[in-house]
């Protein structure tokens, strides 16, 4: 659970949200929101920053649930979209969505 937003200024909590952060109805102190989207640095095989709209390639066949096969060794990723939680990549394979793990994929 996350914490409660309160005021820098005189921790009062339940501030009143405004456009682009919040204002303190006790004190009118007012802030910016935090932007964060929680992904961080992701880091491949290799230890090469990816970026979202990258490239990789998947280095260790890939066991999928509920589908005979998998994704195998040498498969292309296109277009790939970091997201927050354990397994950072997400992409298309053959037209299925898959969550992949950074330390499967090298940048290609």
């Amino acid at each position: 659970m996350s914490d409660p937003i309160t005021c820098p200024i005189c921790t009062m909590p339940e501030p009143l949200a405004t456009a682009d952060g919040f204002e303190c109805a006790t004190c009118g102190h007012e802030w910016l929101a935090d932007i964060g989207d929680g992904i961080g640095e992701v880091r491949d095989a290799h230890g090469t920053l990816l970026a979202s709209g990258d490239d990789v390639i998947v280095i260790k066949e890939l066991k999928l649930d509920g589908k005979a096969g998998g994704v195998k060794a040498g498969t292309k990723v296109k277009g790939i979209r970091l997201v927050a939680g354990d397994h950072p990549i997400d992409g298309k394979v053959n037209g299925r969505g898959i969550l992949i793990k950074a330390e499967f994929v090298r940048k290609a």
